[in-house]
């Protein structure tokens, strides 16, 4: 398992911004929930995490992306965690905080723990992208994630959450 530390290590996968920025200006609030257990582990300290953080922020505030809160477990896992995906509290965190209405709203990620945080958590949808682990987790485990929606990438998966999304809400009659 690679963990990123550094902020030099940053690298954004092609589309990310446009398609956050597209998510953005359709309405959608975005929300960063991650499990940091090299922080638990010892590899990087807090302060790491948050440098890395302020980096991603950094390259996507030229596509005029903006997260409404980042929110990341810093335990490994078997310890007890508030937070540390599957456990849906950091989108409960988000919702409180935000006013927002889970059954209306999306996990989109690329392990099993993210998809389940979702369900969890009760959202609309949970989808699995195939860059980073999804790949390997949709071949190993396909049992685990048969109830989520798969695409290739972060780009796939806001064009699906818009299309499908407006189809919704046109069904919906006031």
């Amino acid at each position: 398992m690679e963990y990123l530390s550094r902020p030099d290590g940053v690298v954004l996968l092609g589309g990310v911004g446009d398609a956050l920025s597209r998510l953005r200006a359709a309405g959608f609030r975005l929300i960063v929930i991650s499990n940091q257990s090299g922080i638990g582990r010892g590899y990087f300290t807090v302060a790491d995490v948050e440098r890395v953080n302020a980096r991603v922020q950094e390259l996507l505030a030229s596509a005029g992306v903006k997260f409404d809160q980042i929110y990341f477990a810093p335990e490994v896992p078997g310890v007890p965690s508030r937070g540390r995906k599957p456990s849906p509290q950091f989108l409960f965190d988000a919702r409180d905080e935000l006013h927002l209405d889970l059954a209306e709203s999306y996990m989109v990620g690329d392990k099993v723990s993210d998809l389940q945080c979702g369900w969890n958590a009760g959202v609309k949808k949970s989808i699995l992208v195939r860059t980073g682990y999804g790949r390997e987790v949709e071949q190993e485990e396909p049992e685990a994630i048969k109830a989520a929606l798969i695409v290739d990438d972060l780009p796939a998966a806001a064009a699906w959450i818009l299309q499908n999304d407006l189809v919704l809400k046109k069904d919906v009659k006031p």
